[in-house]
Parts: C-alpha cells; sequence; structure tokens
C-alpha cells in the first residue's frame, strides 16, 4: 500500500491523481455490509474509505504526513463526483460524501484521467544570445550586407597566422549591449538553470515561457530591503496598511504586560480573520495561475531537498514583485505564528502549523481550472514553504553571479583576428539571396583559393626574402593549403625550377710549395747584437 514517487515534469497533477485512483481501487478492503435488513456484497463504509485513504496519503511521499482527515474527505467527494466510487444504489456526481455510516462501491469501470494533448516541443536546451544574434522581432530575409573587397595583402594579413609570419593576437573593445540585450540574457539563463535542475528537455510542458517576464526577475534580485523584502516601485500595489498592522501584529505577538495596543478576549483570532480574509480574496493566487505547473512540478523534487530548494529559489523569481513581497510577509508571519509559544490558540481544535496550511494553501497555489489534487499538493507546498522559507525566498546566488559574469564579458570583450577590419573597400549595400548547391561550392572552392593563389605568388616572387626563408614559408604554405600549392607546382620539377641548384666548387688542396724541397733548413741570421 504505497504511491510511487512520481517526479518532477508534466502532467504531474494528473498522474498522480491516475496513481492514488488506482491504489485505491485495487487496494481498498472490501467486504459485504448489511444495511436495513439487506446485505451487500463488496462495498465499503464512508468512514472506512476515509481510514484508509487517510493513512495512505500520510505514508505516501508525494504528499506527506502533514495530509488531515478533512483534506480526504474533500478528496473522496470528488471521486464520488468523477463517478471513482458510487454509493450502494448507483448514485453519483455530487460531492455530498460524509464521514459516516452510508455505504459507497466500485463502479465496474473507472476510467483515468487523459493527458492534455499539448502541441509537440522541440528537444532544446534554451540557447543563450550570441554575438552575432539579431534583435528580437527581425528577420532574417533582406538583411543588408557589406561585401568585402581584399587584395593580396589582406588575405596575406588574415593568413599570416597559417603560414607562419607574426604570432597570433587578438583586438579586444567593448560592446554596447541594450537593454534588452541584458533582459535577454537574464530570462534565458534563468529558464535553462531550472531546466537543467528539473532534468527535462523542455519547460514548454511545464511553463509558458512567453509569460515569464525578464524585468520581474531582475527587479527581484535587486530592488530588495537589508531584510531581502521585495520594494516595489509602484506603491499602489503595496499591501493595505490595515492588513500590513495586522500581519505585524501577530507576527511581533509580545507577552501580555507588553502588549500596548487595546485587546479584549479573541482579539488575536479576529486579527488572523482579518488577514485570512484578505488573502482568501485574492484575484489570483500569490505564485500565479500559469506558474502552477512548474510548482507543482518541483514538488517531485522533495525527496531531494537542496535541488526543491534551488529550484523553488528560481521559481520565486518569475513571480510578479508585488505578488513576491506578499508571499514573503504572509510566510514570515506564518513561521513566527508556529514558533511563538506565547501566541494563544488561534482556533478551536487546530493547531497552529494546521491552522496556517489549511487556512493560506488555497490563496498561495492553486489551478485555473479544476485539478482535483489542488488542495493536497498546495497543502505538501506550503508546509516545504514554511520550513524552508528564508533559503527560499534568497536570491539564488551562484545563479545571480553567473548572469552577471555572462553579462560583464560582453559587455567588455569580442575577439578579432589581426588584418580582420582592415584594407576593406566598402561598396553599396546588398543583400542576402539565395543560391543553388552548385553555385555554393563553386565559391567555396574558387572563392578562397583565388586569393591564397595571389598571396603564394607573392612569397615565391618576394626579392626581400632569403632563399632559405622563403623555402620555409613554401613549405608551411603546402601544408596548410597542399590543393593551392599542387596546383602551382604540379611535378617536383617545377619545384626545382625555383631553386636552381648552383654549381659546386672543388675544393683546393692547400700545399706549401717549396722550390728545393729536399735542401735542409737555414737558420737565418740574427738580428741580435
Amino acid at each position: 500500500m504505497e504511491h510511487r514517487i512520481v517526479g518532477p515534469g508534466p502532467y504531474r497533477a494528473t498522474k498522480l491523481w491516475n496513481e492514488t485512483v488506482e491504489l485505491f481501487r485495487t487496494k481498498m478492503p472490501l467486504r459485504k455490509h448489511r444495511c436495513r435488513f439487506k446485505s451487500y456484497e463488496r462495498c465499503f463504509t464512508a468512514a472506512e474509505a476515509v481510514d484508509w485513504l487517510h493513512e495512505l496519503l500520510r505514508r505516501s511521499q508525494n504528499f506527506g504526513p502533514e495530509v488531515t482527515r478533512k483534506q480526504t474527505v474533500q478528496l473522496l467527494k470528488k471521486f464520488l463526483k468523477n463517478h471513482v466510487i458510487e454509493d450502494i444504489k448507483g448514485k453519483w456526481g455530487q460531492e455530498d460524501f460524509e464521514d459516516n455510516r452510508h455505504l459507497y462501491r466500485f463502479p465496474p469501470s473507472s476510467p483515468l484521467r487523459p493527458y492534455p494533448k499539448r502541441p509537440p516541443y522541440q528537444k532544446d536546451v534554451i540557447k543563450f544570445p550570441e554575438w552575432n544574434d539579431p534583435p528580437p522581432g527581425t528577420s532574417q530575409e533582406n538583411i543588408p550586407v557589406r561585401p568585402v573587397v581584399m587584395n593580396s595583402e589582406m588575405w596575406y594579413k588574415r593568413h599570416s597566422i597559417a603560414i607562419g609570419e607574426v604570432p597570433a593576437c587578438r583586438l579586444v573593445y567593448r560592446r554596447q549591449l541594450t537593454e534588452a540585450n541584458v533582459e535577454e540574457i537574464w530570462k534565458t539563463m534563468t529558464l535553462s538553470y531550472l531546466q537543467k535542475i528539473l532534468g527535462l528537455d523542455s519547460l514548454e510542458e511545464v511553463l509558458d515561457v512567453k509569460l515569464v517576464n525578464s524585468k520581474f526577475i531582475i527587479h527581484n534580485v535587486y530592488s530588495v530591503s537589508k531584510q531581502g523584502v521585495v520594494i516595489l516601485d509602484d506603491k499602489s500595489k503595496e499591501l493595505p496598511h490595515w492588513v500590513l498592522s495586522a500581519m505585524k501584529c501577530l507576527a511581533n505577538w509580545p507577552n501580555c504586560s507588553d502588549l500596548k495596543q487595546p485587546m479584549y478576549l479573541g482579539f488575536e483570532k479576529d486579527v488572523f480573520k482579518t488577514i485570512a480574509d484578505y488573502y482568501g480574496h485574492l484575484k489570483e493566487p500569490l505564485l500565479t495561475f500559469h506558474l502552477f505547473d512548474a510548482f507543482v512540478s518541483v514538488l517531485g523534487l522533495l525527496q531531494k531537498e537542496n535541488m526543491a530548494i534551488e529550484a523553488f529559489q528560481i521559481c520565486c523569481l518569475l513571480l510578479p514583485p508585488e505578488n513576491r513581497r506578499k508571499l514573503q510577509l504572509l510566510m514570515r508571519m506564518m513561521a513566527r505564528i508556529c514558533l511563538n509559544k506565547e501566541m494563544p490558540p488561534l482556533c478551536d481544535g487546530f493547531g497552529a502549523r494546521t491552522l496556517m496550511v489549511q487556512t493560506f494553501s488555497h490563496c498561495i497555489l492553486c489551478s485555473k481550472d479544476e485539478v482535483d489534487l489542488d488542495d493536497l499538493l498546495a497543502a505538501r507546498l506550503v508546509t516545504f514553504l514554511m520550513d524552508n522559507y528564508q533559503e527560499i525566498l534568497k536570491v539564488p546566488l551562484a545563479l545571480q553571479t553567473s548572469i552577471e559574469e555572462r553579462v560583464a564579458h560582453l559587455r567588455r570583450v569580442q575577439i578579432k583576428y589581426p588584418g580582420a577590419d582592415m584594407d576593406i573597400t566598402l561598396s553599396a549595400p546588398s543583400f542576402c539571396r539565395q543560391i543553388s548547391p552548385e553555385e555554393f561550392e563553386y565559391q567555396r572552392v574558387y572563392g578562397s583559393q583565388e586569393p591564397l593563389a595571389a598571396l603564394l605568388e607573392e612569397v615565391i616572387t618576394d626579392a626581400k626574402l632569403s632563399s632559405k626563408e622563403k623555402k620555409k614559408k613554401l613549405k608551411q604554405f603546402q601544408k596548410s593549403y597542399p590543393e593551392v600549392y599542387q596546383e602551382r607546382f604540379p611535378t617536383p620539377e617545377s619545384e626545382a625550377l625555383l631553386f636552381p641548384e648552383k654549381p659546386k666548387a672543388k675544393p683546393q688542396l692547400l700545399m706549401w710549395v717549396l722550390k728545393n724541397p729536399f735542401q735542409p733548413f737555414q737558420r737565418t741570421r740574427s738580428f741580435r747584437m
């Protein structure tokens, strides 16, 4: 009687629904029951279903031990509405299930939920903007280009590294990045990090990338207070003053002797109800509708706590700044209430932690469309947020550093080989046009060989080079461009004509020629007196 772990990925809520339905139908104990002097085979009471399913959900790593009996009853109501179960008379379709002795059974067939059909996606990692990428919204067709006319000296400079003339060098200069370029880099790198953590081939099935606003990401990173809470530029989107005062009151609840404001019996309950009413009437949950699948997908990583925290950090960066600020203040209040031993009970019959989860989970995470397990998934997420909110609502330092280094690199350095922008004769602008494969192959072969052949002739006819230097350059050229060299020197004889051999002079025999070789040596007269 165990759930298999459903990891991150698309349709996770649907997979969990199908998994729970299958386990409930196959493992729920069935037996004979009597009702009003009549016996019914293979059925169960509502209370038995609640007991069994509640234990199943609490043991499941997909939901956790925080699942309450009330939440289990809510799920069984949805089972009855969707004809997973029916009453003993075959009635279903309404959520009138109660925790009592009423008899229920399984229908002959209980179809599982089909997965939503979405357009196919390409198995691609998000591409970072490069130097030569066109601005967003521009087409690659009819882009003006500058044709480059190069003489032999220009080609000599370009290929001087290949023939060993000069050492490799680089031209470094600054590049001006626009605000749109920087925003696109933040967006693409942030989504790429999230995709990598989730281990998905694409984010298209858990997140609509077009709805991700790069300005939100940058604002959530840099516009923060010393406590890490987002600062809003538009003050009209702030929490109402009375709500913020109520939240501060409960978050900083002091001892009764130190309480300055007027107090009456049940004062703290009224303050809490004020906060709950405000958050309960929000038009959209704090984690937004379009990020529902992304956050549910991250729940599949809870067994790997560090990875889950990092994924939640990135997902929370995608929130609108006003939502992120409200979430930060709410989670801080909830955590402090749970840890405050001086706080009076805010609700009879519920502990502070359970009350916080049940009260605020729906205003934090829910789906725009009806999802049958959204209450359980929201409770699971809010529980994890309460335990790790300080880490989750921080800016991920590794991501911020990586993006800042990327932006600094693009602003600082671009590599150009020597001669790339020199001696260029500009003509009137022309436009790109499509050519045939045969024409492309001809241009590829002959368009580059003609300047190389001219460069080779220039080396051959250079009178300033000694024979040794010329032979060295020709040997390097032959190694780099064998086809061009072979066309110029088709035979060894044609290559030998370039360096004709000089006649070798015979070495002269040095001999002492004496007039009288056998005449004895005579002493010369000494000059000494």
